[in-house]
């Protein structure tokens, strides 16, 4: 018996693989690596290089390896691109995971951990989100993550899924140098990118409402949200009650400019970093609540801001083109 994790060969779906694997559950990889890396996978990790669009392929995979659960990751993930590609994104992320919850149902797999986003609210107006915060997203990414939730919650009403849907916000750090964040749109790739080419870092605003006027966001090491990912699944196999969504949010928050200040002090280089003008939708502040996570799913912040940065910034250095 095993799991398959959709997308596990990107950056957060091969620290699920491995956090898994630490567990002695054994999974199988389907990505089309479009993004992912299969570096990225432990050795000998059953691996299907595919799309989340082919059922006939999915149905395959699933009985082949036995598989019992799926951790579904696969997905466009970048809200900013998604406004001008809309339905490429929905046809990712939605089409998508309405092919993979069929093959699920015609092979009679019956749980998932679905990996959704804090992009379904938008720009809330609470300083602490939780559960209950209404939805509203503003960018088709986010749109097409809040679907995925209703599309298990209806398939569940039908046919007895289990399941449950992780937001998280931000993802940083490395649980090993073998992996790295590539993503050309993520805060912490583009300061690291910027202070390998020898360019200055740069800041959207300093002018916000927040403690050094930049934006606080909702930072949570990569390992950290692995973990969570193995429970959730042990916890769907024991047929234990899991809430539909959690929030996997530190409950603090941390600003751009300590972010800078923790990138300085652990690389070692002293920088300044440039300060352009607001992105325009850039709210103040985003922080969630993870005391429902805390409680169900053995959530908290394992790793302090230095831990997250060292680490990442130790995994960029070892990747091969650094």
């Amino acid at each position: 018996m095993s799991w398959l994790v959709t997308g596990g060969a990107g950056y957060i779906g091969s620290h699920v693989v491995r956090a898994f694997a630490e567990q002695g559950i054994d999974t199988v990889v389907v990505d089309d690596l479009s993004s992912g890396r299969h570096a990225f996978l432990p050795p000998r990790t059953p691996f299907v290089q595919g799309t989340i669009l082919d059922g006939p392929a999915l149905e395959a995979a699933i009985r082949h390896h036995d598989v019992q659960g799926v951790v579904h990751l696969a997905g466009f993930k970048y809200a900013g691109v998604s406004v001008s590609r809309p339905l490429h994104t929905y046809q990712q992320n939605v089409t998508g995971t309405a092919t993979l919850l069929a093959a699920m149902e015609s092979t009679g797999v019956d749980r998932i951990v679905f990996s959704s986003s804090a992009a379904v609210y938008g720009t809330p107006d609470v300083d602490l989100v939780t559960e209950a915060t209404p939805q509203r997203p503003e960018s088709p990414y986010g749109e097409s993550k809040l679907i995925g939730e209703w599309l298990l919650a209806d398939q569940a009403r039908a046919t007895g899924l289990r399941h449950t849907s992780l937001r998280y916000f931000n993802v940083v750090g490395s649980g090993t140098t073998r992996v790295f964040d590539p993503s050309p749109h993520n805060l912490f790739p583009l300061v690291f990118d910027a202070l390998i080419e020898g360019r200055t870092p740069r800041i959207n605003g300093d002018d916000y409402p927040t403690p050094d006027g930049t934006c606080v966001r909702d930072y949570i090491h990569v390992a950290d949200l692995a973990a969570a990912h193995v429970v959730a699944a042990r916890r769907l196999d024991a047929g234990e009650p899991l809430e539909p969504v959690y929030n996997l949010g530190s409950g603090d928050g941390v600003s751009v400019g300590q972010i800078m200040r923790a990138v300085a002090a652990v690389t070692g280089i002293e920088f300044a970093p440039e300060v352009g003008p607001r992105r325009a939708g850039d709210p103040a502040r985003i922080v969630a609540s993870g005391e429902l996570a805390a409680r169900d799913l053995d959530w908290r912040m394992r790793h302090s801001l230095a831990q997250m940065v060292e680490s990442a910034w130790e995994a960029r250095r070892a990747a091969p083109d650094a």
